[in-house]
């Protein structure tokens, strides 16, 4: 990505988590200034110790708490990676929450907005799925996230790319460690879509370079064996207790095509298989 002795422009990442953090340590190796988001005050140090510029912000239903002119100040791109928190008590409006940073946004005159979302915008369902296919989200969860994009991408102040994750693995994540024990799970044959840590990092890296805003991606590892076979064979890999799937219904579930990524950023996974 050039020289990494050179100044390169400033991205500020709004959530620094298991991804932002590696995100942006990856940046800063790359020549760029990062400004990067935290909750947790505890987190700060963490954050200040790898080259980012810290910030305490939260992004709530009521306001943006924190010095958010600051975080976004001088900045040319703009990560969004901070997921719908829909489970538990605690239950977030996560379109109101994007809808209170945007006046923020559009006042600090960054032009490139990456927002980080999830296939689970689609339905499930049988058969493929690309970018042209029409979103039908089935939970909550999707049907925000979907809101969120189109609230973006329809903005006029900025180009917003919107990144669809598969499930995420890598660095100490992988759900076969929730699914170990448990028994008739649903939808044997159904393909996998996931995606590994470092292609996550690697796809929006070559979304900067290729300067690739206003577009909408799928971001899922060309790898898509059944349920069944992917969770077992892992269970047995990592020494996890076994788990059994039902084999009484039909299964249903889609395929996720990373086709898009693949042609139009030119982009290799590194992690084909998982």
């Amino acid at each position: 990505m050039g020289e990494k002795n050179k100044k390169r422009e400033t991205i500020s990442i709004l959530g620094c988590g298991w991804l932002g953090l590696p995100l942006a340590e990856k940046l800063i190796a790359e020549g760029f200034s990062v400004n990067g988001s935290t909750t947790s005050t505890a987190k700060i140090p963490i954050l200040e110790s790898v080259g980012i510029t810290a910030f305490l912000i939260s992004a709530g239903e009521d306001e943006v708490h924190g010095n958010i002119t600051d975080f976004l100040a001088e900045s040319e791109i703009l990560i969004l990676d901070i997921p719908p928190k829909l489970r538990g008590e605690k239950k977030e409006d996560f379109v109101v929450k994007i809808k209170n940073l945007l006046p923020y946004i559009e006042k600090s005159g960054i032009k490139k907005v990456l927002f980080v979302s999830s296939i689970s915008v689609y339905a499930d369902e049988n058969g493929t799925v690309t970018e042209n296919t029409t979103p039908k989200p089935n939970t909550e969860s999707g049907r925000q996230l979907l809101e969120v994009e189109k609230m973006l991408q329809n903005n006029p102040n900025f180009k917003a790319t919107v990144l669809r994750f598969g499930g995420l693995i890598g660095a100490n994540r992988n759900p076969v460690k929730y699914l170990a024990g448990k028994e008739n799970l649903e939808n044997p044959d159904a393909p996998i879509n996931m995606i590994h840590l470092e292609d996550c990092i690697g796809i929006i890296l070559r979304i900067i370079e290729k300067h690739s805003f206003g577009e909408i991606f799928n971001a899922v590892s060309p790898f898509h064996p059944s349920r069944s076979e992917f969770y077992i064979g892992k269970a047995t890999e990592m020494n996890l207790a076994l788990l059994t799937f039902a084999s009484d219904k039909s299964s249903v579930g889609k395929l996720v095509s990373s086709e898009k990524i693949e042609k139009v950023l030119k982009y290799s996974f590194i992690k084909s298989k998982l």
